[in-house]
């Protein structure tokens, strides 16, 4: 039986086919990766071969969020990059049986060209955008063309809206990014018996990609300033920072010390009577324990919503996250995710947002209005997300387009 080759074009999407292709290899299925951005780390963590040379760019594969990142990108030679990219793929597609694409339509087209069988993870649409997908051309075509073999949505409503508009079968599988962070996952980690504290939690998610993560955790610390200290004493509030090791601590010491934090020690960032704890490799674990997540990141916000957990945005300047993006996000994500109104980074939007962290964790605490409102936002989790068990759920359909010669003919042209 010839490997599977995992084609996927943005770092959510790594993540995805980096969970199928470790369950593909759990049954004894080869497994290659073709990250279309960046250098497929979700991938190479888990053990998976990436193919050819990977190399990054600035936007971190965003630039069409803006003419800047557009430029950025054309500058960087981002654009010849996917090509060669696509003409690698396409160069050794006679090693694989089959080709599964995960992402949006350029994944989907790299798919198509290979000439192979392939199925198609197509989470990077969703029909709660718009309440009806418009997939942008040319992948509604490319959809129906008969070298793609299945088609799974990121969420039942944009499977049924689908199956209306390509006449053809396409199915909710759930979501494989939820299946690293669930109470399911085996691997992840555990909370310390004396870790939990006895009050609330508030993650702070600046994202992965530099140098935008590091200025929206200075975003972070500055509404974290603006949150009254008998106020957090009375909730017993504990702050834990989820951070990627680019992140590191020379960096946060030098943004903290431009907004009056100090680092201590190897871990903690203070400022007066506030403590944040720096939490590197931790993000299972300090999203788990929120009881609410200040996030500017994508990925992250998704499982957040996944585990029925609040979000707080805060808008930056990009290239991902900005106010569009953010806005974006919660038409995807639903109710679940608030943002206060304003222009990005000034006192009145900082303000707000310090706010709004107060009222949603008043929420949570409320005897009578906090269990109710849990029950909301896993019921959105649901809605929204799915539940837990997508990566083995995809790498079973897989095994069965596997298990079907008529389903796998010869590489053919395009």
């Amino acid at each position: 039986m010839k490997p599977v080759l995992l084609l996927s074009n943005g770092h959510g999407e790594d993540l995805s086919g980096a969970l199928v292709a470790a369950q593909l290899i759990q049954q004894g299925i080869s497994v290659t990766a073709l990250p279309l951005v960046g250098h497929g780390n979700p991938y190479r963590q888990l053990g998976v071969p990436v193919l050819g040379r990977t190399r990054s760019c600035s936007t971190g594969g965003l630039g069409y969020t803006s003419l800047a990142g557009r430029f950025s990108e054309l500058l960087e030679g981002q654009l010849l990059y996917v090509l060669g990219r696509l003409l690698l793929l396409r160069l050794h597609r006679r090693h694989y049986g089959l080709v599964v694409a995960v992402g949006d339509v350029l994944a989907v087209l790299g798919g198509w060209l290979s000439g192979l069988p392939t199925a198609v993870y197509l989470v990077a649409y969703s029909s709660h955008y718009e309440g009806r997908l418009r997939l942008p051309w040319p992948c509604g075509w490319l959809l129906g063309r008969p070298s793609i073999r299945a088609i799974w949505s990121r969420d039942s409503l944009t499977a049924t809206d689908l199956v209306q508009q390509l006449a053809r079968p396409v199915h909710f599988l759930g979501n494989p990014f939820l299946d690293v962070v669930s109470a399911a996952n085996p691997h992840r980690q555990q909370h310390p018996p004396d870790a939990v504290a006895a009050g609330l939690e508030l993650a702070l998610v600046p994202g992965s990609r530099l140098p935008e993560a590091a200025r929206n955790l200075g975003l972070m610390l500055q509404v974290l300033a603006l949150l009254p200290d008998n106020w957090m004493q009375v909730q017993g509030l504990r702050l834990r920072a989820a951070l990627v090791p680019d992140l590191d601590r020379r960096r946060i010491a030098q943004l903290g010390q431009s907004l009056g934090w100090r680092l201590e020690g190897e871990d903690r960032l203070v400022r007066g009577p506030l403590l944040l704890e720096l939490g590197w490799g931790q993000f299972t674990e300090i999203l788990r324990g929120a009881a609410l997540v200040l996030c500017t990141a994508g990925t992250a916000a998704e499982q957040a919503v996944g585990l029925g957990k609040p979000v707080l945005q805060l808008a930056g300047r990009g290239p991902q996250f900005t106010a569009g993006f953010a806005e974006a996000q919660r038409r995807l994500l639903g109710p679940g995710v608030h943002c206060a109104p304003g222009p990005s980074g000034q006192a009145r939007t900082l303000a707000t947002s310090a706010h709004l962290v107060q009222t949603l964790l008043d929420q949570q605490r409320d005897p009578h209005h906090g269990p109710r409102l849990q029950r909301e936002l896993a019921a959105i989790g649901l809605e929204r997300i799915g539940r837990p068990g997508g990566s083995a759920a995809m790498a079973s359909a897989i095994m069965e387009l596997l298990a079907d010669p008529a389903a796998l003919p010869s590489p053919n042209r395009p």
